[in-house]
C-alpha cells in the first residue's frame, strides 16, 4: 500500500511536470495553512527539559521571479510555537506547556531547478503577539507562576528558515525547517529558562495567481 501511494504521488507530480505550463517566470500569490512541530534548543535553565508540541501555521506568500531559475519569495504567517517542559525554579519543580503566537515574516531566496520545484532559504523575522503558559504540576507555587508572568520576553526574534515547495497545478505543498538565532529573553537576566525556538513546518497552499 505504501509503495502504491508513493507511486501515485510520483506519477501525479511527473504528469503535472510534463503537461503543465512553465510558470517560473510568472508572479505568484497564494494562501497556505498547515502545522508546526516546535521545540527549543540552546537551553539555559535549572534542570530544564523540553519536548516538542504541535501548533497551527498559516498565511500568504508572494513569489517574485528574477529569472527562470531564481527568485524572491516573501511570506507573512501566523505561527504557533512552544514546548512542553519540566524544570526547577525557586527550589521546586514545575511542569509547563507554553504556546507562543508569532507573526513570522521570512524572505526567501528561491532556486527553481525545474518547473514545479522550488528550493528556498533566507532570514526570518518574527514578532511575538501572545504567549500562554499552562502549569501542569500541582506543586507549582504562586511565586513560580509570578516569576514566569513577569518574564522579560523578547518580542522581536531573528532566525533562519529553509525548505522546499512542490507545485501541482494551483496546489503548493511546502516543507520548512527553521531556528531562531536570538534567545527569547531581552537582557538575559531572567531566572526562568532561556532558549531559542526550532521548528519543522508542513503546509498546503493554493495559488490565487
Amino acid at each position: 500500500m505504501k509503495k502504491l501511494i508513493i507511486f501515485l504521488i510520483s506519477f501525479a507530480f511527473i504528469s503535472n511536470y510534463m503537461t503543465a505550463q512553465d510558470d517560473r517566470d510568472n508572479f505568484q500569490f497564494g494562501i497556505k495553512l498547515g502545522t508546526n512541530y516546535a521545540n527549543v534548543y540552546d537551553e539555559q535553565g535549572e534542570e530544564f527539559r523540553a519536548d516538542g508540541k504541535f501548533g497551527f501555521a498559516g498565511g500568504v506568500f508572494l513569489a517574485i521571479p528574477l529569472g527562470s531559475f531564481i527568485g524572491i519569495q516573501p511570506e507573512v504567517l501566523f505561527s504557533q510555537k512552544g514546548f512542553k517542559a519540566t524544570g526547577k525554579l525557586l527550589g521546586s519543580e514545575y511542569g509547563l506547556t507554553r504556546t507562543s503566537n508569532y507573526i513570522d515574516a521570512p524572505i526567501y531566496l528561491t532556486l527553481k531547478p525545474f518547473n514545479g520545484l522550488s528550493l528556498v532559504v533566507g532570514p526570518q523575522f518574527s514578532f511575538l503577539m501572545k504567549q500562554k503558559d499552562v502549569f501542569e504540576n500541582s506543586s507549582s507555587s504562586f511565586e513560580q507562576i509570578q516569576v514566569f508572568n513577569n518574564d522579560n520576553l523578547r518580542k522581536n526574534i531573528f532566525g533562519i528558515s529553509t525548505g522546499l515547495d512542490l507545485s501541482l497545478g494551483h496546489i503548493v505543498l511546502g516543507g520548512r525547517g527553521g531556528w531562531d538565532l536570538t534567545t527569547n529573553h531581552g537582557d538575559g537576566t531572567s531566572s526562568t529558562p532561556r532558549y531559542k525556538n526550532a521548528w519543522l513546518q508542513a503546509t498546503i497552499g493554493f495559488r490565487l495567481l
